[in-house]
């Protein structure tokens, strides 16, 4: 499959993302355009986004820095930049396991500039 991008547009931040090769970002990709308000925990942006999957066979709680996943049991679309409340050290938690369907091109920390409440739009690059 060809290379899927999206842009994340969250209050004065813009990012490019690049998706997997996965049944999640097949779901993403059909519901693009997305927009909604960004909520903020630790260094994650999640929101709620008109989708609903089941946890993916190796889904996880672990994520890598610059993930973009899904939370299943917000139905959540989820921008890990760092660390959370529910990380142990240096690693990367979400609040239960994600399916990881891309990543962030480039350095995710620039999300650390959105507040929570700021608009956020997805679209297709």
């Amino acid at each position: 499959m060809s290379s899927r991008k999206i842009t994340i547009t969250a209050g004065g931040v813009t990012a490019a993302a690049t998706l997997n090769d996965s049944a999640m970002a097949d779901k993403i990709w059909a519901a693009l355009p997305i927009t909604g308000r960004a909520s903020t925990w630790g260094d994650e942006i999640y929101f709620s986004i008109p989708v609903k999957a089941a946890e993916a066979p190796g889904a996880d709680s672990l994520v890598d820095l610059g993930d973009i996943a899904f939370w299943p049991p917000g139905s959540a679309f989820c921008i890990f930049f760092g660390i959370t409340p529910a990380s142990d050290g240096d690693e990367i938690r979400a609040a239960s396991p994600v399916n990881v369907f891309g990543r962030i091109d480039g350095d995710p920390a620039i999300f650390r500039a959105v507040d929570s409440g700021a608009k956020i739009e997805i679209i297709k690059a």
